[in-house]
């Protein structure tokens, strides 16, 4: 379950410096310091941002009050259903989830899991947030109730070694420097910690101007080469790449977004045939991938990524 802002104020640091916060007030605001920099908080989270080095500008984030940068739509009525057709939760998640908190449970204590990009709750997640042993951190660049603090993943103001898990789950294609993200991630990891990272491989744009970067399977697995290998593959395969290509044609050639939407709905079928495919091919056209790997001081060498190699080529 979700821990309290309050309880993650103890933990958190600057993202600049890393020194210790530490919170004051002033007759109408709350801050968090360190010796030579100062974050305030909105909505009662702590705005954790080193903007000298962010995509996201002070003012744009204090004018929105912390909001989403982009517009999230909620559905609603009849297309409700419809979201659920064209976005079953896919067994991958569902089944790699469910051995995460298997792992978990082995664990003497209750589990400290990081959710990276936290603002809402990602396909399949959800026994995270129920287990009562697994205590959730989340952030994302911008504030929700599933928050407790905003910040940008390439400067995490948090601990070394504090963590059990991370989970990072559809955010890797909207940072402009995914190695250094996952670094942060290794940082914060207690030794033999664990990571469950999910991102694009073959799928169109989305969010817009943030969004920046894709994977092969096999080039996710050498962004997470200081871990080592628990599983990998792809987490949604040709078929669903095959429905969002039918999408994006739809609406490039009569430059429309309900006309993708209805030839997305025309072929939603095709996410079905993954189902059929064997694991090689459904990595070479996967629409995207996973890594489950735990901390590790070693790392592969470029040369173990070519014999890593799962696809159907070789």
């Amino acid at each position: 379950m979700l821990v309290s802002t309050e309880a993650c104020i103890p933990i958190l640091l600057c993202p600049r410096t890393k020194e210790t916060l530490k919170r004051t007030s002033s007759d109408t605001e709350d801050f968090l310091e360190s010796p030579t920099l100062q974050y305030r908080f909105l909505n009662g989270q702590p705005i954790l941002i080193d903007f000298s080095d962010s995509v996201l500008s002070e003012d744009s984030v204090f004018a929105s009050a912390a909001g989403s940068p982009i517009e999230r739509k909620k559905a609603s009525g009849l297309m409700t259903p419809i979201k659920r057709l064209l976005s079953p939760q896919k067994s991958t998640t569902r089944n790699n989830v469910r051995r995460l908190v298997a792992d978990l449970q082995q664990l003497p204590e209750p589990a400290r899991v990081l959710i990276v990009g936290g603002g809402t709750i990602g396909q399949g997640m959800a026994p995270l947030y129920e287990h009562p042993r697994v205590q959730l951190y989340s952030f994302d660049v911008y504030g929700t109730e599933l928050t407790q603090f905003v910040a940008d993943a390439h400067h995490m103001p948090l601990p070394d070694d504090f963590f059990d898990a991370v989970v990072i789950q559809a955010v890797l294609e909207h940072v402009l420097q995914p190695a250094q993200v996952v670094s942060e991630i290794w940082r914060v990891l207690r030794p033999a910690g664990l990571v469950y990272a999910e991102t694009p491989f073959m799928q169109q744009v989305h969010e817009g101007p943030y969004d920046f970067t894709r994977f092969t399977e096999s080039g996710h697995r050498y962004l997470f080469r200081h871990f080592a290998h628990v599983a990998s593959g792809a987490s949604g395969g040709p078929g669903i790449q095959f429905m969002w290509a039918a999408d994006y044609l739809a609406r490039s050639v009569l430059r429309s977004a309900t006309a993708g939407k209805i030839a997305k709905l025309a072929f939603f079928w095709t996410q079905y045939l993954d189902a059929l495919i064997p694991a090689p091919y459904g990595a070479d056209g996967a629409s995207g991938v996973y890594f489950y790997g735990r901390k590790s001081q070693t790392a592969i060498s470029p040369r173990d990524i070519i014999n890593y190699y799962q696809g159907a080529q070789r």
